[in-house]
C-alpha cells in the first residue's frame, strides 16, 4: 500500500495525522482553560506510528493502547465527538464518562482499551490473540506501547506466550526516547530496543517512527506474517513527544534545543512535502481545514452533552 503515490491514500493519511494533532491541541487548551480535569497524557509529534500502523488493519483487528492513546484511539476509527464527551466526562462518552483520557475502549471498532498501567495492554493483546486462535479466526491483534514498557514483567510474559503459542499479535513500540523522564539511553544497554524480539525467538526491526509509510511496511508485514500463523512480530518506530510526559510536567530534564531539533522533524509537515505532488496545495490545505473543522463538532457536541451523574456510578459497573 502506497501512501505517498494513491491520492485517496494520501488525503486519508493526511487528515488522520492532522485530525490527531488538532483533537490533542484542543485537549490541551482546554486542560489550560479548566474545563477538563484528571489528567492526561499528549502524544503530539508521534502522529505517524497509530496512522500508518492502522493503515495496515482489516475490518475486524483489534488493538490494545496506552495511557498516551488519543492517536491510537483515532486512527482505528473512533468517533471524534464520543472521545471529547469522554474526557470532559458526559455521559455521552465511550465510557459514560467514568474512564477519562487514560481509559478509553471502543470495541465496535475493534479497540480493547487504552491503560493507565505501563505495559497493561500487552497481556490483554495475547489474551485477545489466544481468543483469536482459539476460534479459528483471521483477526490480528496490534498493541501499542511505549519504551518504558519494554522493562516492565507484563511486556516479557505477554510477548513471551504470544511467541511460544503463535499468537497473531503485532507489538508496536513507540518509542519516544523517554520513559516519563527517564532517557531510553540510560535504560537499556541493547542500541535498539527491536534486539529485545531475539530472546523470544520473533522477528524485531526498527523503522523511522516519523515517517508513516515506513510504519506502515513494517506493521503490514508483520500483519501479514500473523495473519498466516507464523506468530508475532516486535516493531520498534523511533519518535518523539513535543510535549512533557503529562500535563504536570515541567521539561526539566531535556533541552530546547532537543525539542526544537524534533520539531524540525515534524511527521505531518514532513508528510505534506512528500505528497505535494500527489495532492497539490489546494487538497493538503483541505486536509488541513477538514481535520480542524472534525474537531470543534466533536468539542461543541461534547460541550452541550449531558454531564455524568453521580447517582448513576453503580449502573456502570456491568456491561449493558
Amino acid at each position: 500500500m502506497n501512501l505517498l503515490n494513491d491520492p485517496a491514500l494520501a488525503r486519508r493519511t493526511l487528515v488522520t495525522m492532522w485530525t490527531i494533532r488538532r483533537f490533542e491541541e484542543a485537549v490541551d487548551d482546554l486542560f489550560a482553560r479548566g474545563l477538563m480535569h484528571g489528567t492526561m497524557h499528549l502524544s503530539i509529534g508521534q502522529e505517524a506510528v497509530p496512522v500508518g500502523a492502522c493503515l495496515a488493519l482489516a475490518e475486524g483487528d483489534y488493538i490494545t493502547s496506552t495511557h498516551r492513546g488519543h492517536g491510537h484511539c483515532i486512527a482505528k476509527g473512533a468517533r471524534l465527538d464520543e472521545m471529547m464527551a469522554e474526557l470532559l466526562a458526559k455521559e455521552t462518552g465511550y465510557c459514560r464518562g467514568r474512564g477519562g483520557s487514560m481509559h478509553i475502549a471502543d470495541v465496535a471498532t475493534g479497540n480493547l482499551g487504552a491503560n493507565g498501567i505501563v505495559a497493561g495492554g500487552v497481556p490483554i493483546a495475547a489474551g485477545a490473540g489466544l481468543a483469536v486462535k482459539m476460534r479459528g479466526g483471521s483477526e490480528v491483534v496490534v498493541s501499542f506501547f511505549g519504551d518504558g514498557a519494554v522493562n516492565e514483567g507484563a511486556w516479557h510474559e505477554g510477548v513471551n506466550l504470544a511467541a511460544i503459542w503463535d499468537l497473531p499479535v503485532v507489538f508496536v513500540c513507540e518509542n519516544n526516547h523517554y520513559g516519563m523522564s527517564m532517557p531510553v539511553g540510560r535504560a537499556f544497554r541493547v542500541k535498539e530496543l527491536s534486539e529485545r524480539a531475539a530472546a523470544y525467538g520473533i522477528p524485531g526491526t526498527t523503522v523511522d517512527g516519523n515517517d508513516p509509510q515506513a510504519v506502515h511496511d513494517a506493521v503490514a508485514a508483520a500483519v501479514t506474517r500473523a495473519r498466516a500463523g507464523e506468530g508475532p512480530t516486535l516493531v520498534e518506530a523511533t519518535t518523539y513527544r513535543w510535549k512533557g510526559h503529562s500535563k504536570s510536567d515541567k521539561n526539566l530534564y531535556r533541552t530546547r534545543e532537543e525539542i526544537e531539533q524534533w520539531r524540525e522533524r515534524d511527521p505531518i509537515a514532513r508528510f505534506e512535502r512528500r505528497v505535494g505532488a500527489t495532492l497539490g496545495d489546494q487538497e493538503i490545505q483541505a486536509c488541513r481545514d477538514e481535520a480542524r473543522d472534525l474537531v470543534r463538532g466533536a468539542v461543541r457536541a461534547a460541550g452541550t452533552a449531558p454531564d455524568a451523574t453521580a447517582d448513576s456510578l453503580t449502573e456502570a459497573v456491568y456491561a449493558r
